[in-house]
């Protein structure tokens, strides 16, 4: 389904989006990563629920770097792996330019604002990404005004608009406060990042001769018609 929407969204843009394999390697890439973790978890009995951000801890800290790979359980990683994949493929379509800086900074700084505020427990789970993902492709595409970004944004809001509410605390054992920052953080690399990309073309305006007969203030003034002098020559016989 992602890939008929890319391909929609790109027809007759001027070439400025093409699809190609390497858009989708990054997302598979990241997923492949996350079910690999959780494999070795089970396989050998591990727990690395530890890893996860724990608020306000110098030990917790180390989370901002390891929340997003570990998950709790098998339902966790599933319902992370489709939105990661439609999202990320979207990001690294249509946002190329910025998409490593938006992936990897933004997970940082969501998985930093979890440390920050975050209740004390340990936070796991790729949705602080989902999240941060969601809010930048939607904002952005709303920010730049872009007619297909706007139809991006249009269609994930679609795909995913209930999400928004579990930004808030509606869901025992579930980690509002990564989602909230996940959502904050995409929304404010989608302002910082709003000139990078596809941006909206202003319409330049052509001049016809019509336009001539006018100066720079509007007033009307034709050019004025030179006599050929040549011909204005008699022949005298």
């Amino acid at each position: 389904m992602v890939i008929f929407l890319l391909f929609l969204l790109s027809m007759n843009d001027e070439n400025q989006l093409k699809i190609s394999k390497s858009i989708f390697l990054i997302p598979m890439f990241y997923i492949v990563i996350i079910w690999f973790i959780y494999w070795i978890e089970i396989q050998y009995g591990f727990n690395f629920n530890k890893f996860g951000v724990y608020p306000r801890t110098l030990e917790g800290f180390r989370g901002v770097f390891l929340t997003h790979f570990i998950h709790s359980n098998t339902n966790h990683v599933f319902n992370n792996s489709i939105p990661l994949f439609v999202l990320l493929s979207s990001l690294f379509y249509f946002y190329k330019d910025v998409a490593y800086k938006v992936l990897i900074f933004g997970g940082l700084l969501t998985g930093f604002l979890t440390w920050l505020f975050a209740r004390e427990s340990f936070h796991i789970g790729a949705s602080g990404i989902v999240y941060l993902l969601f809010s930048f492709v939607f904002f952005s595409g709303i920010i730049k005004k872009h007619y297909r970004l706007v139809a991006l944004s249009l269609i994930i809001i679609f795909l995913y608009g209930s999400m928004i509410w579990y930004v808030l605390p509606i869901k025992e054992g579930m980690s509002w406060e990564g989602h909230l920052s996940g959502f904050v953080t995409g929304f404010f690399f989608a302002f910082i990042k709003r000139n990078k990309g596809i941006v909206k073309k202003e319409h330049e305006f052509s001049r016809t001769e019509f336009d001539l007969l006018f100066d720079d203030s509007g007033n009307f003034s034709p050019p004025e018609i030179v006599e050929n002098k040549e011909n204005e020559k008699r022949v005298e016989e």
